[in-house]
């Protein structure tokens, strides 16, 4: 996009080139115009990133997918349409449930962590799997409830395997020394509460609306 010098050191000379004068400031509005019209086609540009999309076009998205919204905010919508998506190329084996999560949660693969249910050894059970590593903190941004994740999950494993349990861990541990308070990335914040571990949560189904999926 030219700025409006640009376009002003285009006339000859036998015009002023300032942008006070009566030709810089008719320029200036066309100028103005054309700057709306560049800003515009770079948020289209833009908006064909499911991440920097909104409202409609997420819906838009949607629709080529055949994901519906239902009541979910802008920032569940993305997780399930980036869900819909890997689902539609998963082979739901326990690395292809990985990648799908990672992939709708954006974070990376280790953070999340999937073990079958018949290795169990107090609680043994065939087709089902448990989850003992989400990440938490993600599902915290993008506002997504522990019932609503669950959903997600239940439909990306294969017909007849059920999500048996889903451990929302957190990074808060206890001191290391007895008797003395220990801060940090771990423990407990500082005055400004930038720092300090994160508390864990626990599957419970609740009132939670129902995602479309």
């Amino acid at each position: 996009m030219f700025s409006l010098k640009d376009m002003l050191g285009r006339l000859t000379d036998v015009y002023n080139k300032s942008s006070t004068s009566n030709i810089g400031k008719l320029i200036g509005i066309l100028h103005g115009q054309l700057q709306q019209v560049s800003d515009s086609l770079e948020t289209i540009r833009e908006w064909r990133d499911i991440d920097k999309a909104k409202g409609t076009t997420l819906d838009r998205i949607g629709e080529n997918i055949v994901q519906a919204r239902g009541a979910a905010s802008d920032e569940v919508y993305r997780v399930l349409l980036k869900s819909k998506i890997a689902r539609n190329l998963s082979k739901t084996d326990v690395n292809t449930i990985i990648q799908v999560l990672a992939l709708a949660l954006d974070c990376p693969y280790a953070d999340i962590r999937i073990e079958p249910k018949y290795t169990d050894s107090s609680e043994p059970e065939p087709a089902a799997i448990k989850l003992i590593r989400v990440p938490t903190k993600r599902l915290n941004e993008v506002g997504m409830s522990p019932l609503q994740f669950g959903q997600i999950i239940q439909k990306t494993v294969a017909a007849g395997v059920r999500v048996a349990q889903i451990e929302l861990t957190g990074t808060f541990r206890l001191s290391s020394v007895y008797d003395q308070l220990q801060t940090g990335p771990t423990g407990l914040a500082d005055v400004d509460m930038t720092t300090g571990g994160s508390l864990g949560e626990v599957y419970v189904p609740g009132n939670d609306y129902v995602l479309p999926i």
